[in-house]
């Protein structure tokens, strides 16, 4: 499984049900304790270079943006109920939402 990073903020991977997005350690520094984040809804379509969730954590409060288009299939629910689990090192509790119908050429771009 290949990781990109798409930003200072989100990694992204490619799975077999799609693409997995998730908090890079980089943006849990910068923000500190994650305290709330908000997530979009199962279905809902993703735009490239939009933004999609909100954090809000110690030291700001930040946009995530889309580093791809794409129809959400998955959210991260425990992060929804405890965000502080984004502040994992772990890909198995930073991660956010996942993304299928993806243009596979703009991962490869990334």
């Amino acid at each position: 499984m290949e990781k990109k990073i798409a930003d200072k903020y989100l990694w992204i991977t490619k799975e077999e049900q799609g693409y997995r997005l998730g908090f890079t350690n980089e943006g849990q520094e910068e923000l500190g304790n994650i305290t709330f984040v908000s997530l979009p809804k199962v279905g809902r379509e993703l735009v490239q270079g939009e933004p999609f969730a909100d954090v809000e954590a110690e030291k700001a409060v930040t946009e995530l943006v889309s580093p791809v288009s794409g129809r959400v299939i998955e959210i991260n629910e425990a992060a929804l109920d405890t965000p502080s689990i984004l502040d994992s090192e772990m890909e198995a509790t930073a991660w956010l939402l996942v993304v299928a119908d993806v243009d596979d050429t703009i991962f490869a771009s990334l």
